[in-house]
């Protein structure tokens, strides 16, 4: 009995897709990822929200892009030879982000998944759900793709606001 329940317990893997922004380790579930693309230029979107960045053309879709280093509050995306457009998906709301870079596939036991700080929930942070901490290298933070389309919701009430 003791063999299957350490069997089942190896089997509760999580696979993570990692990308870098403004030098730091992001990742999402790979459960919510379509794909990774090369960067290609955003058309903007006129009195779109403000993390909005655009949208691309992805073979006949039009994808809305959003800059994940603005959304993390870290600045903008460069846009050099190694950007890439992490395209995803949500209750069937499909959503490019822009990175720096796609890093790796990263597998993980779903008990090496920590809850982020207290201190930093209490405040209100609610951008990661999850750090992964590796031997030998600085901990992944496991964004939450929900709160940051809802931080896009939110930076569109002002503007709509305004307009009333």
């Amino acid at each position: 009995m003791q063999g299957a329940s350490v069997a089942a317990v190896s089997d509760n893997r999580v696979t993570l897709g990692c990308f870098e922004v403004r030098g730091s380790v992001f990742a999402l579930d790979v459960a919510q990822l379509r794909e990774v693309v090369r960067w290609q230029p955003v058309t903007a979107l006129p009195s779109a929200p403000e993390l909005i960045e655009g949208v691309i053309d992805l073979r006949g879709v039009v994808v809305p892009v959003i800059d994940l280093a603005r959304a993390l509050g870290l600045g903008a995306v460069d846009a050099g030879a190694q950007a890439r457009i992490v395209v995803t998906e949500v209750d069937g709301l499909v959503v490019g982000l822009a990175v720096d870079a796609a890093v790796e596939v990263l597998s993980v036991d779903a008990t090496v998944m920590e809850d982020p700080p207290a201190l930093a929930i209490q405040a209100g942070y609610g951008a990661s759900r999850a750090v992964v901490r590796r031997p030998d290298a600085e901990p992944v933070m496991v964004l939450s793709l929900e709160h940051l389309l809802e931080s896009v919701y939110r930076s569109a009430l002002p503007a709509q606001e305004d307009s009333r």
